[in-house]
């Protein structure tokens, strides 16, 4: 069985300060490095044979902390990518999120964080992340699956929000409520050309 493994970043300084992030580079938090490592313990024993990950070194961080909890693969490429960042949230990044709420009003900043087509000023929607993620899991990923290779993708909320919106047909609407934890796997099957979720317990 071929199988594709996402995952978010574990919690990064930014996160736990509460601030705007998008494509700032910072670092993994110590809570973000344990979730990765706790993420790492959990797929210890899947053979990797291909990582895919963004530009910005959480995510990075993140694969290689998981990967070096894992006790089967053997030597692997790592292809780091401008395309998986998350998406840019333009004149927010790095402002308090609490703040911009008092400042904006919750309602607005609800809409630049949740909505699927509107973007914050100077930034991207998640409409627009969607399309640079989506032709990078088309063109460099799936032909990964369609080798046989087991594929982990170490990227961000939203980057990763757009794609399980392709995979699984998620509609722009439903999207918008879709939450993806930090440093928590998910887990899919590529069978047939068809990639399937998978519960884990």
């Amino acid at each position: 069985m071929t199988m594709l493994v996402l995952i978010r970043h574990g919690q990064s300084v930014w996160n736990a300060a509460n601030r705007f992030t998008g494509w700032t580079d910072v670092e993994l938090s110590e809570k973000g490095e344990l979730e990765a490592a706790d993420a790492g313990i959990k797929l210890a024993d899947l053979r990797f044979d291909v990582v895919h990950t963004s530009g910005l070194i959480r995510a990075q961080r993140t694969a290689e902390i998981v990967m070096s909890k894992n006790t089967v693969s053997g030597n692997f490429p790592t292809r780091v990518d401008e395309r998986l960042n998350e998406r840019h949230y333009g004149d927010l990044q790095g402002l308090n999120k609490a703040e911009t709420a008092e400042i904006h009003g919750a309602d607005q900043v609800h809409i630049w964080r949740r909505s699927f087509d509107v973007p914050p000023p100077g930034g991207e929607s998640l409409e627009m992340t969607a399309e640079r993620t989506i032709p990078y899991f088309v063109e460099e990923i799936i032909p990964d699956l369609e080798s046989g290779k087991n594929v982990l993708v170490a990227a961000h909320g939203n980057s990763l929000r757009s794609i399980v919106m392709h995979i699984e047909g998620i509609s722009p609407e439903e999207i918008t409520s879709l939450e993806i934890p930090t440093g928590i796997p998910m887990f899919y099957r590529f069978d047939n050309g068809k990639i399937l979720p998978v519960n884990q317990q």
